[in-house]
């Protein structure tokens, strides 16, 4: 059994953060683990409110968890302070952590950064050259990398210019340009590699970048290489899209069981009665 540990905040709702990486890595048939960064109290409309963890609570929760059974893969998410960044890097470096995976959550849909530039510093100069690979969306892109992205070669210059800087693989997320769902790895071993993804017409997206994440960090904890990591996230991420799941009444959340089988199963028991 494969261990992964999800290190972020949690979402009231179930759609995204803590929760949705533990759906995701529960439909990887792995063992997950949590470590909280802050409480959120949301829905599909919106935050409410957000209760953030001390960084004293948020070290005693990772050395609980490596002190006993250790991650073979560790993705970190939601971060709001440099003070908690700065524990988590302390601590993967401590228990020498060689598969961890960051999503940056920093910019908001309307563009607003989300994080005091102290802990944009602490996230980009402590964390990210620890990590494996940095999952930025456009949006994050555009601000780690200070120039707008429009076009697939904007994607491949700074995907090449973020891995340069930050010392690891990044894969630029292409969700956010309308015209396709294509992203650019920049796995700073290997080079330069797109991913074509089909754009689904599905409004409920709540939760995409924290699955996608996961499931990557699923992968890489099953000793599969990045490039077929972000291959196969991408496909299991299709399919939690295609699904369908209609939840709420804002962005809802993805079907993140949906290669269990699981309506299958209930319909050969509808069948036996």
């Amino acid at each position: 059994m494969k261990k992964v540990l999800t290190i972020a905040g949690s979402d009231s709702s179930g759609g995204a953060g803590i929760q949705a990486d533990l759906k995701t890595i529960a439909a990887h048939k792995m063992y997950g683990m949590s470590v909280i960064t802050a409480l959120t109290a949301q829905n599909t409309q919106g935050v409410r409110a957000v209760q953030e963890a001390t960084p004293e609570f948020v070290a005693q929760q990772i050395d609980a968890v490596f002190q006993d059974i250790v991650p073979d893969a560790v993705k970190v998410g939601m971060v709001s302070s440099s003070e908690i960044i700065a524990v988590i890097a302390e601590k993967m470096q401590t228990y020498h952590v060689k598969r961890l995976v960051v999503d940056p959550v920093m910019v908001a849909t309307s563009g607003s950064v989300l994080l005091q530039p102290s802990a944009v510093t602490n996230l980009t100069t402590l964390l990210f050259p620890l990590s494996t690979v940095i999952t930025p969306n456009i949006l994050e892109a555009e601000f780690l990398w200070g120039q707008k992205i429009t076009s697939k070669e904007e994607m491949m210059a700074c995907g090449a210019a973020l891995a340069q800087k930050f010392q690891c693989s990044v894969l630029v997320k292409g969700g956010h340009l309308v015209e396709t769902a294509n992203d650019f790895l920049y796995d700073k071993k290997n080079g330069g590699q797109w991913f074509t993804g089909e754009r689904i017409a599905n409004p409920n997206t709540h939760g995409t970048g924290c699955t996608l994440s996961s499931s990557i960090a699923c992968e890489l904890a099953a000793g599969v290489p990045l490039n077929k990591a972000v291959a196969a996230s991408k496909k299991y991420l299709t399919g939690a899209l295609k699904a369908g799941l209609n939840l709420g009444q804002g962005s809802g959340p993805l079907d993140h069981l949906y290669n269990l089988q699981r309506r299958d199963v209930l319909a050969a028991a509808k069948n036996e009665r």
